[in-house]
């Protein structure tokens, strides 16, 4: 069979890599993949929101399958384009792909449905937000109504932060149409629950955990994650049949029921309060970085559990029991402005994948993003995940990326 696979970071590195164990699968193409998929990948230069041209390039190959990464790919109607010329596209509509797109749809569907989450107002008013805000104790949570690459939740901490973030959203327009949401605070912590989805069927991939804080001990500004690992000790057999039950297939359920059936990969992410589990927000797409250390558990075949999900079927998953943890390495910077191209030596092992990196001219793997390299460490315990994917790191030379040495520590202590 011959794959497609839109996208070109981390995840899809690991889906591709995924895919490239299967023996149904003979070929892998990627759009536009990057320096370490074309390794495993024909890499083909078509943007991932390219519509047009990803539809035609899967006629004229004759692509079996295509499976889009990116909620920017899922947000201007691939799957929808894809499965109009007969082509097999797993993920969701542009459509059912809202529940991501617009946070103001995914919390009125919750609050309709009686799904768990924060208290919340919608605005596109400045001046009423502001207002809001100023009733309301801080830390608050603004979130930018729409697609914002993970940049569009702010925490205030104070009015004088709040009255930044609205500015930027609603005045400024940062982001682009101008409305916002603004939720409660809630404290716990957070968490990734991946789900395959075909309508009402919901079947659960194994959990992580994600670090969005640039620096050790969860310091620094917001990034769209800086490493992740999986399973989550602190989440009893109890919390999983909670989240499965009350918030995971209650979703699927709502959306088949609001005439926006959801097929692809659900992603929960979500918080165990003191008062139980609430969601945090939905995301339409495998999670960037949570996927990079899920997928490397599965033993299952995964383009058999992909194409059941379109054929509407019942896959079968299957987990290896060990652990695993990966550290992101980011240009110098990061998230705020950085260099590019800078070189890097020793990326050579399979259990890395790559986010932001391409060839240059001179032949050399050079820095091409803001989050570059993930190394993923498997073990029997986190400790020996841990220091499996450090010492990956150790050997990858280049004088322009940082990481975090405490990925997965607050779930066990020792390291």
């Amino acid at each position: 069979m011959k794959v497609l696979v839109v996208g070109g970071g981390g995840r899809e590195h690991a889906i591709v890599h995924a895919l490239s164990k299967s023996n149904k699968v003979t070929e892998i193409y990627a759009a536009p993949g990057n320096a370490g998929i074309a390794k495993l990948a024909v890499c083909v230069n078509i943007k991932d929101t390219d519509v047009e041209n990803i539809v035609a390039f899967a006629k004229d190959e004759g692509i079996d399958l295509v499976v889009v990464g990116p909620e920017a790919s899922l947000s201007v109607g691939v799957v929808d384009e894809l499965t109009k010329a007969g082509i097999k596209a797993f993920g969701p509509t542009k459509d059912a792909a809202q529940i991501e797109s617009s946070k103001n749809f995914a919390k009125e569907l919750m609050a309709k449905y009686n799904i768990p989450t924060a208290a919340y107002e919608t605005f596109t008013d400045y001046d009423k937000a502001l207002e809001y805000v100023k009733a309301h104790s801080f830390p608050t949570v603004i979130k930018y109504d729409g697609l914002a690459a993970g940049k569009g939740v702010v925490i205030p901490q104070n009015l004088e932060e709040a009255d930044l973030a609205l500015k930027d959203m609603l005045i400024d327009d940062k982001f682009g149409s101008p409305k916002v949401v603004i939720e409660e605070y809630l404290e716990g912590p957070e968490f990734s629950f991946m789900c395959l989805v075909d309508n009402e069927n919901v079947y659960p991939l194994e959990m992580a955990q994600d670090h969005k804080r640039a620096y050790d001990g969860d310091k620094g500004p917001n990034t769209g994650g800086m490493g992740a690992y999986s399973p989550l000790p602190f989440i009893t057999n109890e919390d999983y049949l909670y989240a499965l039950n009350n918030i995971m297939i209650p979703t699927a359920k709502a959306m088949v029921k609001e005439g926006h059936p959801f097929k692809g990969v659900l992603y929960g992410g979500l918080m165990k309060t003191k008062n139980g589990i609430k969601v945090i927000e939905f995301n339409s797409r495998f999670g960037d970085p949570e996927t990079e250390v899920v997928l490397p558990r599965l033993t299952s075949d995964i383009y058999d559990a992909f194409l059941a999900i379109v054929d509407g079927k019942t896959p079968l998953l299957t987990w290896d029991d060990c652990y695993t943890i990966g550290v992101v390495l980011a240009s110098n910077g990061y998230p705020g402005s950085y260099k590019k191209g800078a070189v890097i030596l020793g990326a050579d092992s399979d259990d890395i994948y790559h986010m932001g990196t391409k060839i240059d001219d001179n032949g050399n793997l050079v820095t091409n993003g803001g989050r570059v390299l993930f190394c993923v460490g498997k073990g029997k315990t986190l400790e020996e995940a841990n220091k499996n994917a450090l010492k990956i790191v150790n050997e990858i030379k280049c004088d322009n990326l940082f990481h975090r040495t405490d990925i997965g520590a607050k779930a066990h202590k020792k390291f």
